[in-house]
């Protein structure tokens, strides 16, 4: 006999309930009853491509043609049963432009709230209309040059902060504000120009920044900058497979700011969906504190697209999500907000 459904709604009563199914299932046409169970879609959220999104949730599934592992992921629920973030925290994304129009950061965008946009320093901190942050490398206030390219920034701030809107993609603390600070253009960006970022960030209020950014040798002038910062400053370790520890005459050189030996900075190494560590990604017993999801990252680009990117890039800004939710969670102290991170990775052996 073919399956058939009957409607309960006006079967209010328990025992009403129970002897209707009893008698129903006496008859000798009635191979089974069950309930007409409610499904729902495995997406982490309603955001449409949130099921892609495998360092927040891996349930195994596959990624660019690489299976997962269940549970090689932040864990990110738990963390969301407690909060999603708050828009007085600042996250400062210290890199490209991004594109501040994007539907799914457009509301996460800082506003500096004592700058009027009418040809003046209204705020008086140096910076002529700087309404959401300053464009360091072309020295205006755009923070955002589609000729420039500005796609590493855009999927960085997505990953830490893109809203949950049912569109697209969510991020790690999709409630905080990005602070976009671009000092890199298409041919990467100056000493000068990423220290005079440091310090915007820090005078203007963020509390945290994400430096998916690296090369150059080391300078104490840039040490010097991240150490005063007040931040809790999380970098990318870098991508040529190398050991950032260093050590011996021919050993290759570390990667920095990443490497600067200060408390106030966590570097950031990247796995794949299976846990094991990226085959393109620095390491380093001493040097790199952390790994996070840095293969096959689905984030926000610019022109209202999406896309996946590779590289301990894509690492750091899910460590600068779960900053994010330790601030809003009253962790203010960045060295405790550090500490907190390092004391809550698990374990894996590929490490």
């Amino acid at each position: 006999m073919n399956a058939g459904l009957v409607s309960m709604s006006n079967l209010v009563d328990l025992d009403q309930m129970a002897n209707y199914f009893y008698n129903l299932q006496s008859h000798d046409y009635i191979e089974y009853i069950e309930p007409n169970y409610i499904y729902q879609s495995l997406n982490l959220t309603s955001d449409e491509r949130s099921n892609e999104l495998w360092g927040l949730k891996n349930i195994g599934q596959t990624i660019q043609q690489q299976s997962g592992v269940a549970g090689i992921d932040i864990n990110i629920e738990e963390a969301w049963e407690i909060t999603q973030g708050d828009e007085e925290v600042i996250v400062a994304v210290i890199d490209s432009g991004v594109d501040i129009n994007h539907p799914d950061l457009k509301d996460r965008i800082w506003t500096n709230p004592n700058e009027i946009e009418n040809g003046v320093d209204s705020s008086g901190n140096g910076y002529v209309d700087d309404i959401h942050g300053w464009d360091f490398y072309n020295n205006n206030n755009t923070v955002f040059n589609a000729e420039d390219g500005d796609e590493h920034g855009t999927h960085v701030a997505g990953t830490i902060a893109a809203t949950q809107n049912d569109i697209g993609i969510v991020g790690v603390a999709p409630n905080v504000k990005i602070m976009p600070l671009k000092f890199l253009g298409p041919n990467g960006g100056s000493l000068s120009d990423a220290i005079a970022a440091i310090e915007y960030a820090s005078d203007m209020g963020a509390t945290i920044a994400n430096n998916s950014w690296g090369g150059g040798g080391y300078s104490q002038a840039l040490k010097d900058a991240i150490d005063n910062s007040g931040m809790l400053f999380i970098a990318a370790a870098g991508n040529e497979s190398v050991n950032n520890d260093g050590g011996g005459w021919f050993a290759p050189q570390p990667s920095y700011p990443a490497s600067y030996d200060l408390p106030n900075v966590i570097s950031v190494a990247a796995v794949d969906n299976r846990g094991n560590l990226a085959s393109f990604s620095n390491y380093g017993a001493n040097s790199v504190h952390v790994a996070a999801p840095g293969v096959s990252i689905l984030s926000t680009l610019p022109g209202n697209e999406y896309g996946y990117l590779n590289g301990t890039s894509m690492a750091a800004p899910h460590v600068a999500g779960v900053a994010a939710l330790l601030l809003t969670n009253g962790v203010t102290d960045p060295l405790e907000m550090k500490d907190n991170i390092l004391d809550s990775v698990t374990p894996l052996s590929s490490l």
